[in-house]
């Protein structure tokens, strides 16, 4: 089974282009001005033009208004709009049910007890991705969690496996958890913001190569 890779907080074309040619699924554009990953709109949409058909197109929003929410996906026009904040499965809804785009929720998974309680998303969401709790920023901190957590679990929503990831755990992680996506940021960066095209592929070869074992 192959496992679905994204590799979020893109910010130029060099490791868009990297993320294609190494075998990425998904890259992900953050706009939130908090973020070193942050672009613009009209960036994102730049970097959403630059982009090969073999990827799709994740724009990452925290907490954003309605008016910012719909601007961004007119602007952008991404696959998927990912929410990274504290929104609600019925405002995941009701974007999904308005837009022509596939809507993700992160969720920072602290224990079994917040993992229960991602049952509220079904039916809102189109795929789950745990996290490690948010710190001073949402994402993107190089900070992983108990993988464990998952063991077991009837996972009712699509989902993925974020959260301090690099290509010297993601295995570790894979076989603990069986994810059928992987998502990784700070983990292919040579400092805060600054992806590395060595790393990026790096990443995905080990993904790719735990896929062939398996």
């Amino acid at each position: 089974m192959k496992t679905q890779i994204k590799i979020c907080g893109l910010s130029n074309v060099a490791t868009v282009e990297a993320a294609a040619e190494t075998g990425a699924d998904y890259i992900g554009l953050v706009h939130f001005e908090k973020s070193p990953r942050h672009v613009s709109l009209d960036q994102a949409a730049k970097l959403r033009d630059a982009a090969p058909e073999s990827l799709k197109i994740v724009l990452l929003l925290v907490n954003a208004d309605p008016k910012l929410t719909g601007q961004a996906i007119n602007i952008v026009r991404p696959d998927v709009v990912q929410f990274h904040g504290s929104e609600t499965p019925e405002w995941i809804k009701l974007v999904r049910d308005q837009s022509n785009v596939q809507v993700w929720k992160a969720l920072g998974l602290r224990d079994k007890a917040t993992l229960a309680k991602s049952v509220r998303f079904e039916g809102a969401a189109d795929r789950l991705l745990f996290d490690a709790p948010a710190k001073a920023l949402p994402g993107g901190t190089g900070t992983s969690f108990d993988w464990s957590v998952l063991t077991g679990h009837d996972h009712k929503v699509p989902w993925g496996l974020a959260g301090g990831l690099d290509s010297g755990n993601v295995v570790q992680a894979m076989e603990a958890t069986s994810p059928p996506l992987v998502d990784v940021s700070s983990g292919v960066e040579s400092a805060p913001g600054v992806k590395d095209v060595d790393r990026i592929a790096a990443f995905c070869q080990a993904v790719r190569t735990y896929d062939q074992t398996r």
